[in-house]
């Protein structure tokens, strides 16, 4: 085992010892912080013994408890251990995009969000650590977040054979919707023209066009942001051609009954937009609605929705499916929707 030097602190005076040893950036993270029932021992890297020593702090040689095996929020909170303050608000989770991490922050440790930012980027081998503030908000659902440790906030997810590039301060990624990206790749689109009306940077574009035999796909976004991470996805993809991004709002597209298949990946105001969906499929074609509803609701609101845009024979639900959690009560929703040729239906 390996062989450390400790600063010895008695524990009623460590806590503030502690911090100010972290910011000096003289503690040794790779090893644990013990403590005992009257002192904290606290590692101390070699170049910085001395140091510590000449401030009149105890010092004394042990072996070293290594984090090594121990798990990430073990190591996490071995290191956050001289911050009593701390406890309970340290987050338990967090989400990887490349090299980068994503932490939910509660509000009250802003106070030590370098100190934080800098622990997990140690521990989990990150380039740039951001906390997520407020989640995402406004029309183009833009995130919220803060950058605690580095600088380069543009990365690549790479997810069932699609490399998603996005800069996580600028452009959202909804990462419980990785079955329904999934299901997309999964699907029978041979020889089909798509649209996809809320393309973001290629969420459900990107596998259905790269693995469904689509014959091609128009992909729509209205966010600039968006839009270039969308061109550039399908330029690296290899889907230059078979993809044709479109940047505009979706109920400027032209053409009539042209879209055998149409993808709403949008919530909250998605019915807004149905009347444009009804008038580019075409006769017999499937459109993939995405909404949120309470769940005690969610087929009786869809019904409802689709009675009145196309008439209750105008149409045929294939499959209602739970994406996510989404709120207290609310789920987000995909419906498959088969529109049939029939009188009722406006557009015939």
């Amino acid at each position: 085992m390996k062989r450390v030097t400790f600063a010895r602190l008695p524990s009623d005076r460590a806590g503030p010892i502690i911090r100010d040893l972290m910011g000096r950036e003289y503690v040794d993270l790779h090893a644990k912080i013990g403590k005992d029932e009257k002192f904290r021992y606290v590692p101390i890297l070699p170049e910085y013994i001395d140091t510590v020593g000449s401030m009149g702090i105890e010092m004394i040689e042990g072996d070293a408890h290594t984090l090594d095996r121990r798990s990430p929020q073990e190591k996490i909170h071995d290191i956050l251990t001289g911050y009593p303050e701390l406890d309970g608000m340290i987050p338990e989770k967090w989400e990887y995009v490349g090299d980068i991490v994503i932490v939910k922050m509660d509000p009250r440790c802003r106070q030590y969000k370098d100190l934080i930012g800098r622990t997990y980027a140690e521990v989990l081998g990150a380039k740039t650590v951001c906390a997520d503030v407020m989640g995402v908000s406004g029309e183009f659902r833009q995130p919220s977040m803060e950058i605690i440790y580095g600088t380069e906030t543009e990365s690549v997810r790479l997810e069932n054979g699609i490399r998603y590039g996005f800069d996580v301060t600028k452009v959202m990624f909804a990462s419980g919707n990785t079955d329904e990206r999934m299901r997309m790749r999964k699907l029978d689109c041979t020889g089909e023209t798509v649209v996809d009306m809320f393309a973001g940077i290629g969420y459900f574009t990107l596998p259905l066009a790269k693995y469904s035999c689509a014959r091609r796909v128009f992909a729509c976004e209205k966010n600039p942001e968006s839009y270039q991470f969308l061109c550039r996805n399908i330029r690296d993809n290899e889907l230059t051609g078979k993809v044709i991004p479109i940047l505009s709002d979706n109920r400027n597209l032209l053409g009539m009954h042209f879209a055998d298949r149409i993808l709403m990946g949008y919530v909250q105001t998605t019915s807004e937009f149905v009347p444009k969906a009804l008038s580019m499929i075409r006769p017999g074609g499937i459109i993939h609605y995405h909404d949120t509803f309470y769940v005690n609701e969610y087929e009786d609101r869809i019904r409802s929705i689709f009675d009145s845009n196309c008439g209750e024979d105008g149409y045929e639900i294939l499959r209602i499916h739970e994406v996510k959690s989404y709120a207290p009560s609310v789920s987000h929703y995909v419906a498959d929707i088969r529109i049939r040729p029939s009188r009722q239906n406006p557009m015939q």
